[in-house]
């Protein structure tokens, strides 16, 4: 079990319980593992003989945050923040691709709505069943029609040329860097910057490879720390996002988004 201050659940494949959030894992040696959270643990099940365990990194603020002691202070108070690493590749892409355009609640709801019609079922020990993320292979098969029905029309075109991509290449993709993954994800047809490094910094949990001038981080960060002065388009805010962070360009926009899984929902 992994305790800390907060944990973030801000994947679509979590769902809310009684007492916190549980995900289902799916390795990729194949194996299934059901995860649970209380907001402040993390507690691991095994559900097959997976030889692979799930991964959970922690990031917490060391040092001040440049010029905002504003939102040094807001981070702060975070204290130690658990994320699980999605070892799924392919379901970090097929997320990024969903969260193209649309609002991040929004894509909760195609993202869970596509897994409930066309994904693989995991069986829980108290007999409770999640849907998981559907495959390439299966994504390949999925009709026009049958996309539009859960409103997924818009998506096809890109999540299945992802598909047909992810299927030619997963062996070379697993072996490269996050960087040059990155620059590989960007030859698959409607796979921009955004959406490439969206998906690896999901895989990685290498959160400096994250699009960190998108909405979600410049909205956090301007809530959090208000008396700053943020620039208002996204290249300025790069730059002074970048200058901010120093060496902990990682832990200060996971820790921003982190921060705005706690306090709201933009999406």
């Amino acid at each position: 079990m992994t305790t800390v201050d907060f944990v973030m659940t801000e994947h679509a494949s979590w769902s809310a319980t009684a007492d916190g959030a549980s995900r289902i894992v799916a390795m990729p040696d194949g194996g299934r593992w059901l995860v649970t959270t209380d907001g402040g643990s993390i507690v691991q099940q095994s559900l097959d003989e997976s030889s692979m365990t799930p991964t959970v990194d922690v990031f917490s603020l060391s040092g001040r945050i440049g010029a905002a002691p504003e939102l040094t202070a807001a981070l702060s108070d975070m204290g130690t923040v658990a994320r699980m690493r999605n070892l799924n590749l392919w379901d970090a892409i097929g997320t990024a691709i969903i969260r193209q355009v649309i609002r991040a609640g929004q894509a909760k709801k195609l993202y869970r709505a596509f897994c409930e019609e066309f994904g693989e079922q995991a069986i829980l020990p108290d007999g409770q069943v999640h849907s998981l993320f559907p495959g390439p292979e299966m994504v390949l098969k999925i009709g026009a029609d049958e996309f539009k029905s859960v409103g997924m029309a818009f998506k096809r075109p890109a999540i299945q040329a992802a598909a047909q991509a992810y299927i030619d290449h997963s062996e070379l993709w697993h072996d490269l860097e996050p960087t040059d993954l990155i620059d590989a994800l960007q030859t698959v047809p409607r796979i921009g910057p955004w959406t490439a490094r969206a998906a690896v910094a999901d895989w990685s949990n290498d959160w400096s490879l994250y699009p960190y001038a998108d909405l979600a981080v410049r909205t956090w960060a301007k809530r959090a720390a208000p008396s700053y002065v943020w620039p208002s388009d996204e290249p300025a805010f790069e730059g002074v996002w970048r200058t901010l962070a120093g060496d902990h360009l990682s832990s200060l926009t996971l820790l921003t988004l982190a921060w705005g899984s706690k306090h709201g929902d933009i999406g």
